[in-house]
């Protein structure tokens, strides 16, 4: 899937001009209602403009109009974090829309035969057929034919997919071989395809509980400054002419309530879920996104989550008197017409025993596995007749009950491992080690988890010896063997009932309700379309580790979020120091003030305009922040506070003080300090 770069935007003068054009009309008060904090900057910046109108030819004229300016710099900047976020999502709609063609279908009738129609009009319940180089025309489920399809314009994974019977496909990607029957599964616009495009786009993004939270917390400090502010407004006529114009009242208020995280919280929820979308994954909503964040439990099934997907062969065990190369030849030959993974991996270990840069080529007749024989082959020209397969089945072939052969293939299954006996013309030569391989760096990403006080659990169909070795391997807190789709349910109901949250990954039908109870259920696109409509999150690639990724969005977002508030709390409590004192300072009975002027604001004008200037250049200043996401490390709540305190809320309180000082001298250069 294509993604959007954050200079991509500056450098498309289109998208630009979109982006400011989105920002001016954010402006209407109608779609600033919604932000509490930034409407009532827009109240004040109208109040203002009217003063400035009212001062037309007067000394107070300049001044008042500064003051709207900047306080509409300052609405600018907050609408254009909020626009910029939302043109990302739109920029990565965009690039999934290109991949919609406008295909036709065969559409089966009830005689058996077929008549082109156009793919838009596609209904739910109807039969097409689609033949190999074909554009699949619209969503639906495979009831007839096996193909391979090519679903790179979805996932951007250029491996192709084998499809058959109740496997899902979608519209856009391309049929590579064989002929498919499909019944469409949706009517003409709800397709895959339009619904991730309107998710990406945000169009229906609503308010995660503790964005909502947080939003009324700084409604409610808005509505407590406005308050503060009201009645300064008698004190100060009381002690003096200096401070009693309105103007400077509206920047004093503007100064206070939290300008800085209430313009940047729409843009922090709206970038959480396009780096979501950036990593394959669609989100049905923010809420799935943050409770991401919060998970305490984390379900992964074994099979292509936890392991590669298929077990491999890593070791030939001979019996005594059997040399290896002897044991590794016999293998070879017993799995070259294996196609198999299982039959790949044991002739790719015996090629590298063997030293072999070419395979030989196949002469004989092939023994193909059946659920009846349990074990597979080769006959040779020359009479030879090797066999490989479960220990029972090819110890009855053989007629070979070797005690030797026992105790090797227990230490095999002691080991969580499976052995695969190999016997030549009725001569048992040795064991094949079967074993599933525990994906790379998978350990260490389970540690990050347990430093974040994560629960991994792995659930698995195998045998409780085979978990509990790839289970250590893998570094997991605990597994369930021999799990069944209940099971699942069952664990996430008791994780949940002790107020936890849970995430856990599907793709088959049978993992539907547990993807639906759990808090965050995160579909195969490869999957049922049954586990995909569970889902609160959809991997366009099929990855099941996907889900690692996703937590780890999720705890960014939530700590980007912290990040900022505590940077803007401590902002407004660095500029009540800096611009009070100055302010008041000058009035004899408050002189005792002038003590806590550590900056040496001279004017309560200068401090005013100073300080106001710099509440609306820190807000596209952490814009990038709000984009990207502040950089998230693996460790405990405690320590993750501890250092968001110290790293953003000390650097939030220096940084005002350095910056309005600048700015009051700056301002000084022209009269204004």
């Amino acid at each position: 899937m294509a993604q959007l770069s954050l200079s991509a935007i500056g450098r498309d003068a289109h998208s630009t001009r979109a982006i400011l054009w989105d920002s001016l009309r954010k402006l209407h008060p109608r779609d600033l209602m919604h932000n509490p904090v930034m409407f009532v900057v827009e109240i004040g910046t109208g109040i203002t403009a009217a003063f400035a109108v009212a001062a037309w030819g007067k000394a107070a004229f300049f001044y008042d109009l500064l003051v709207t300016v900047i306080l509409l710099v300052t609405l600018f900047f907050a609408t254009f974090a909020e626009s910029y976020a939302e043109a990302r999502g739109r920029a990565q709609a965009e690039s999934l829309r290109r991949t919609r063609t406008n295909a036709r279908a065969r559409v089966l009738t009830d005689d058996g035969s077929w008549q082109w129609v156009d793919a838009p009009r596609l209904t739910k319940g109807t039969r097409i057929r689609i033949e190999a180089g074909e554009t699949i025309p619209g969503d639906g489920e495979v009831i007839d034919g096996v193909g391979s399809v090519d679903e790179s314009a979805i996932t951007g994974e250029s491996a192709p997919v084998i499809k058959g019977p109740g496997d899902s496909v979608t519209g856009g990607t391309i049929l590579l071989s064989d002929v498919l029957t499909v019944v469409v599964t949706t009517n003409p616009g709800e397709t895959f395809l339009d619904r991730m495009i309107a998710l990406v786009e945000g169009a229906a993004r609503q308010k995660t509980p503790n964005e909502i939270a947080l939003s009324a917390l700084l409604g409610v400090l808005t509505l407590i400054f406005v308050l503060v502010v009201v009645t300064l407004v008698p004190s100060a006529r009381f002690y003096g002419p200096h401070s009693t114009d309105i103007p400077t009242m509206v920047a004093l208020l503007v100064c206070l309530i939290p300008t800085t995280i209430g313009g940047l919280l729409s843009a922090i929820g709206i970038a959480g879920m396009n780096r979501v979308a950036q990593v394959g994954v669609i989100a049905k909503s923010g809420r799935a996104v943050e409770a991401a964040g919060d998970i305490d439990t984390i379900i992964l099934d074994k099979t292509g989550t936890i392991t590669v997907g298929n077990r491999m062969a890593t070791d030939f065990l001979p019996l005594p008197s059997v040399t290896r190369t002897e044991l590794a030849e016999a293998a070879l030959w017993a799995s070259l017409a294996d196609t198999t993974p299982e039959g790949r991996s044991v002739v790719e270990l015996a090629r590298a025993t063997l030293n072999l840069s070419d395979l030989p080529s196949i002469d004989g007749d092939p023994i193909p596995f059946t659920a009846q024989t349990r074990m597979s082959g080769i006959d040779l020209p020359d009479g030879r007749q090797i066999r490989k397969g479960a220990v029972g089945a090819i110890a009855h072939w053989a007629a070979d009950s070797s005690d030797r052969l026992t105790d090797l293939a227990e230490e095999v299954a002691r080991d969580g491992a499976t052995p695969l006996a190999v016997a030549v013309d009725g001569r048992i030569l040795g064991v094949i080690r079967l074993k599933d391989v525990v994906k790379e760096g998978l350990k260490a990403r389970f540690e990050d988890f347990r430093a974040m006080g994560i629960r991994t659990v792995m659930a698995t169909g195998d045998n409780r010896i085979t978990a509990a070795v790839i289970a250590q391997e893998a570094g997991v807190d605990d597994f369930i063997a021999e799990c069944r789709p209940e099971d699942k349910i069952a664990l996430i109901r008791q994780e949940q009932q002790q107020g936890k949250l849970v995430a856990m990954t599907g793709d088959g039908t049978n993992d539907a309700p547990a993807l639906a109870q759990a808090d965050v259920g995160l579909a195969m696109n490869s999957g049922t379309m049954a586990a995909k409509e569970a889902g609160n999150m959809i991997d366009l690639e099929s990855n099941p580790t996907k889900l690692l990724d996703v937590v780890m969005v999720g705890k960014q977002l939530l700590i980007t979020r912290g990040a900022l508030t505590t940077f803007s709390i401590a902002n407004d409590v660095a500029k009540y120091f800096a611009i009070i004192p100055a302010m008041f300072a000058s009035v004899p009975t408050l002189r005792v003030l002038s003590h806590l002027n550590i900056m040496g604001l001279k004017t309560p004008h200068g401090a005013i305009l100073s300080a106001l200037i710099f509440n609306a250049l820190i807000i596209p200043a952490l814009i990038p922040f709000a984009i990207r996401g502040v950089r998230y490390r693996a460790e405990s709540a405690d320590r993750m506070l501890a250092r968001n305190l110290l790293n953003w809320g000390v650097v939030g309180i220096i940084v005002p003080f350095v910056g309005i000082w600048g700015i009051d001298h700056i301002l000084g250069l022209f009269g204004w300090g």
